[in-house]
């Protein structure tokens, strides 16, 4: 990666050239530029190109790039050549409709445990998987080799929860609570606040003639 620092705006544009890469591939469609890719993404072949540049060579000038070497590379870059397991913490309503969400499997992703402090839910089964306990969290990531965490809590519980994650050593956190948390720089975290999502969606509500 040349020894650089890649920029997360970079890494999320990955995702979009792999989507595209992989339609294109899927297509029978040999050989895409830089140009053709950014259009698809709403990009310019610059950005394209620079985004691409920070991973080594790709493509040949004047030919553009091999799309179904191109879709191996990002798959393999963004870690989507492998599968990666993933516990939900909370089995509430939100936690059970996460775990019920299929899709996770479609982008290599496999919930493999949930947990809970709610002695009426532990043991219950929930998409197949039975609920835990929290405190057998670290026992469960390393004999499953958990790699990502899911916060499904209240957001007076998220940084607890949080805590222990750290202390099982998972590295990435996806926190549905709506509050910040205070972890490791070296662990990170991804918030979707959905309440914050929606209120930002009635500004667009109140005059969408100006918007």
């Amino acid at each position: 990666m040349n020894g650089k620092k890649i920029p997360e705006g970079t890494i999320s544009r990955l995702f979009i050239y792999l989507r595209e890469v992989a339609e294109l591939s899927r297509l029978g469609i040999r050989t895409v530029s830089s140009a053709e890719l950014g259009e698809r993404a709403n990009l310019s072949d610059a950005q394209v190109r620079k985004d691409l540049g920070y991973f080594g060579q790709f493509g040949v000038s004047g030919s553009g790039y091999d799309t179904a070497e191109l879709k191996k590379a990002l798959e393999k870059i963004l870690g989507k050549d492998r599968t990666w397991n993933v516990a939900v913490i909370g089995a509430g309503q939100l936690g059970s409709a996460l775990i019920s969400y299929t899709g996770f499997r479609d982008h290599g992703l496999e919930v493999v445990a949930v947990f809970d402090t709610d002695p009426r839910k532990i043991g219950k089964n929930l998409g197949g998987i039975i609920v835990q306990p929290l405190g057998d969290l670290a026992d469960a990531a390393e004999s499953q080799r958990i790699a990502i965490g899911i916060i499904a809590v209240p957001a007076g519980s998220a940084q607890e929860v949080a805590g222990k994650m750290v202390d099982a050593g998972i590295g990435c956190i996806l926190n549905f609570a709506p509050v910040g948390l205070n972890v490791p720089d070296k662990v990170k975290v991804r918030n979707v606040d959905l309440s914050h999502e929606l209120e930002t969606l009635s500004y667009f509500l109140v005059d969408p003639g100006n918007k």
